[in-house]
């Protein structure tokens, strides 16, 4: 019992640890993605951000051009960890990528869309409803 208890201790301070380190970092031409693994998103081969449902929860997920999906860990919003802050923080996303996509920026065919988000005529990066 008590080995149990100080295994469940460890991956708690684990998860305490490395969680400081998940986000994303907006530039003027990048999302800097802070996973396990950094990753670097070029503003202008963004073709959508969305919410969409995980494991109970609600992330962000950014669509890339060549039908590529980064969900981000953070903001999240679920069951054990409830951010007050998500739809502020997922607009402020959305805006910051429509800001800063550049002039050259063309949303790829929806037939090129294999397995992106939904298309729609509204708002690209608004929640779904």
């Amino acid at each position: 019992m008590a080995e149990s208890i100080g295994l469940w201790g460890a991956m708690l301070m684990v998860l305490l640890i490395t969680g400081q380190h998940f986000g994303v970092t907006l530039t003027e031409s990048t999302a800097i993605v802070h996973n396990l693994r950094r990753r670097t998103i070029q503003w202008s081969n963004v073709q959508a951000i969305c919410v969409e449902g995980f494991h109970g929860a609600q992330t962000v997920v950014i669509y890339e051009a060549g039908g590529r999906r980064t969900r981000l860990r953070v903001p999240i919003t679920g069951f054990l960890c409830w951010d007050r802050g998500f739809e502020e923080k997922f607009h402020a996303i959305g805006r910051w990528w429509q800001d800063h996509r550049g002039p050259d920026w063309t949303p790829v065919p929806p037939a090129a869309q294999l397995s992106g988000p939904p298309v729609s005529e509204g708002n690209p990066f608004a929640a779904p409803t």
